[in-house]
C-alpha cells in the first residue's frame, strides 16, 4: 500500500508521526481542505505528467492551474497528464494519494512557485485519506525536488480579475 511506503520513508526522516489520516476522503483539493479545516489553496496537489520517456510530478497550490505555455517553456514539451493507471505504474501512488515522497526511481519532482505564499502546506501522504503538514523547506527536502518552477496560473492576485 502506498501510504505504508510513504510512512516507511518518512520514518527514516523522523516525520512519520506527522502523517494525518482521516475517516473521510481527502482525494481532491476540496475534500482535503474540508478534512483538514484549511483553505483549499494550502493543499499541495501533486500533478503527474509524462513528457517523452520522463515522468514529472509538479507540486502546486490547490488554487493553481497548470499554464500550458509556462509548462512548455519550463520542460520543453506539452503538458500531458498521466492516466490513473499510469500514475500507479509509473509514479507508485494512486490518483487521490499521489504525493512527492517514496516515488518510483526516475520520477522527477518539481515544486511550483504558487506554494511559496504559505508558511505550511499539506501534500497527500500516499493515500486518498491522508496528508502531512510541511513547510516549503521541508517539502523541498523530503521530496528531493529538482527545482522550483513557475508553471501555474490563476493563483496570483493579478490573475484573479
Amino acid at each position: 500500500m502506498s501510504i505504508e511506503r510513504v510512512r516507511a520513508y518518512l520514518q527514516t526522516r523522523g516525520m512519520a508521526d506527522r502523517i494525518q489520516e482521516f475517516d473521510v476522503s481527502s482525494a481532491t483539493v476540496e475534500l482535503a481542505a474540508q478534512a483538514l479545516g484549511v483553505e483549499g489553496k494550502r493543499i499541495a496537489k501533486t500533478l503527474s505528467f509524462k513528457l517523452g520517456d520522463r515522468v514529472l510530478l509538479v507540486v502546486a497550490a490547490g488554487d493553481a492551474k497548470v499554464d500550458n505555455g509556462r509548462y512548455k517553456a519550463a520542460f520543453g514539451g506539452k503538458a500531458k497528464m498521466l492516466t490513473a493507471d499510469e500514475a500507479v505504474t509509473l509514479v507508485g501512488h494512486a490518483v487521490g494519494g499521489v504525493c512527492p515522497f517514496a516515488v518510483n526511481d526516475g520520477v522527477e519532482v518539481y515544486l511550483d512557485e504558487s506554494l511559496r505564499r504559505f508558511e505550511t502546506v499539506y501534500p497527500a501522504a500516499g493515500s486518498a485519506n491522508s496528508a502531512i503538514e510541511l513547510t516549503c523547506a521541508e517539502l523541498e527536502d523530503l521530496s528531493g525536488a529538482k527545482a522550483w518552477v513557475d508553471v501555474c496560473k490563476a493563483w496570483r492576485p493579478e490573475e484573479q480579475a
